[in-house]
C-alpha cells in the first residue's frame, strides 16, 4: 500500500474524506463554471462546510469562482483532442502534471466528494480522486456527452445529465448510475430587473430589445450577423450586443444600440430586459435563456466543435422554444426573417418563451446539491 493510500484508508469518511470539505472541478468556459457555482449556491443553503474549486490557470475562471466566495486552486491542464496533432504531445505532459498536482491538492483537502462540471481540466482531478478513494459525481450540460465527461463517467459514482435523451446514449454499464436532472442555473438569472437592465443599456421601453450574446469569448459570426442586420432593425428593435474581449462593437452607443465586451453582474437584468435572445447555443446560454423564459434564435458553433451546440439548438427548436440557424442557414437574411415575426408579434414571443420555459429545470441546482449532501452524510457515518 502506498503512502497516499495509507492516508486515505485510515480516515473517517468514504475511504478518507473530510466531511467538512467538498471539492469541485471544471473549467475552460463559463458553461462549465457557472452551473457548478449554481450547485454551490444551493449547497450553502443547507451546508456550512468548506468548498474548494480545482480549475485551470485561466484568470477569467478564477475571477468567476472567487467572486462567488469560493476558494480556487489552479492545476496544469492539457487540452483533450479527438484528432491527431503534434500539440497532443505537449498536452500529454500537462495532463500528467495536472494529475500529480490534483493528487497533491486532494490529499491535502481530503474532501468527502469531488463534483465535476466537465471541461478538460476536470479529468486529472477525477482520475486522482478515484485513485484516492474519493467519491466522484460528474455532470454534463449538453445533449451529447463531451470527451471529458465520458472519461470522468468511467470513475463516477453518479453520472448526472441535463437531458432525458442523453441517458439513451450512455453505455449500458453506466445507465444504472445516471440520472437526468437538468442544467443548474444560478438563482440571480431568474431574478433580473428589466427596468435596471434598460437603464444600464440606456434604452427606452418603447421598442423590443434584442440581446445578442457571443459567450464569454465572443463569436465573430454572431458579431458579423448582428452588424449586417442593424440597419434593417432601425425603428423595430433596440440591440444590446455582447461582443467578446477585444472585439469591436458595431457602432458607438446611440440609444438604439449598445455594444460591450463582457457582462457579469448585470447579465440577469439584461436577460429580464430582453424580448429576444440571439447567440450561440452553448449550454449556458440555452439553459439561462430558458430559465429566463425568453424566445431564442440560435447560431450554433459548428465547424471546430463536436457539434454539441447544433444538437442543443435543434432539440430546443423541435420543442418550439427557439429557432436554429445552423451552418449555411446562418445568413443575415435568415436571421432577420427569424427575428421579424418575434419583434412584431408579442404573442409569438410569448408562445416561444413558454416553450423555452418548459425546458428549464429550476430545481436542478437544489436537486444536485441534495444528492451531494446525501452522499457526504452517508460517507461520514461509515
Amino acid at each position: 500500500m502506498s503512502r497516499d493510500d495509507e492516508m486515505t484508508a485510515g480516515s473517517a469518511s468514504p475511504r478518507g474524506g473530510d466531511s467538512a470539505c467538498i471539492a469541485f472541478t471544471g473549467g475552460g468556459t463559463g458553461g462549465h463554471v457557472f452551473p457548478g457555482l449554481a450547485v454551490i449556491e444551493a449547497l450553502r443553503v443547507r451546508w456550512p462546510g468548506r468548498i474548494v474549486w480545482i480549475g485551470s490557470g485561466k484568470e477569467v475562471e478564477r475571477q468567476a469562482v472567487e467572486a462567488a466566495g469560493v476558494e480556487f486552486v489552479a492545476i496544469p491542464s492539457g487540452k483533450l483532442r479527438r484528432s491527431a496533432s503534434l500539440e497532443n504531445v505537449g498536452d500529454a505532459f500537462k495532463v500528467v502534471a495536472g494529475y500529480l498536482a490534483a493528487r497533491r491538492v486532494l490529499r491535502g483537502l481530503r474532501p468527502a466528494l469531488l463534483f465535476s462540471k466537465g471541461g478538460y481540466v476536470s479529468v486529472p482531478p477525477c482520475m486522482a480522486a478515484a485513485a484516492l478513494g474519493i467519491p466522484v459525481f460528474t455532470h454534463e450540460s449538453d445533449l451529447s456527452t463531451g470527451l471529458a465527461t465520458r472519461l470522468n463517467a468511467r470513475r463516477a459514482e453518479r453520472i448526472l445529465v441535463s437531458w432525458e435523451r442523453t441517458l439513451d446514449d450512455l453505455p449500458e454499464s453506466q445507465r444504472a448510475r445516471a440520472i437526468a436532472v437538468g442544467n443548474p442555473v444560478r438563482r440571480a438569472i431568474r431574478a433580473g430587473n428589466a427596468a435596471a437592465g434598460r437603464r444600464w443599456l440606456g434604452f427606452a421601453d418603447d421598442l423590443p430589445i434584442v440581446l445578442a450574446l457571443g459567450g464569454s469569448q465572443g463569436a465573430r459570426q454572431v458579431n458579423d450577423l448582428i452588424g449586417a442586420i442593424l440597419p434593417a432593425l432601425a425603428g423595430k428593435a433596440r440591440v444590446a450586443h455582447q461582443c467578446g474581449p477585444g472585439n469591436p462593437v458595431c457602432r458607438p452607443a446611440d440609444g438604439d444600440y449598445k455594444g460591450f465586451e463582457f457582462v457579469s453582474g448585470e447579465l440577469p437584468d439584461l436577460y429580464a430586459a430582453a424580448d429576444v435572445i440571439v447567440g450561440r447555443a452553448g449550454a449556458g446560454t440555452l439553459w439561462e435563456g430558458a430559465a429566463s423564459g425568453k424566445p431564442m434564435v440560435f447560431i450554433p458553433l459548428g465547424s471546430g466543435s463536436r457539434g454539441d451546440q447544433v444538437e442543443n439548438a435543434r432539440l430546443l427548436a423541435s420543442r418550439g422554444g427557439a429557432v436554429c440557424l445552423a451552418g449555411d442557414e446562418a445568413t443575415p437574411e435568415a436571421l432577420l426573417a427569424a427575428l421579424t415575426p418575434l419583434l412584431s408579434n408579442p404573442e409569438a414571443r410569448s408562445t416561444m418563451a413558454a416553450a423555452a420555459g418548459e425546458t428549464a429545470r429550476p430545481d436542478a441546482a437544489a436537486a444536485i446539491a441534495g444528492m451531494i449532501l446525501d452522499r457526504v452524510l452517508k460517507g461520514s457515518t461509515r
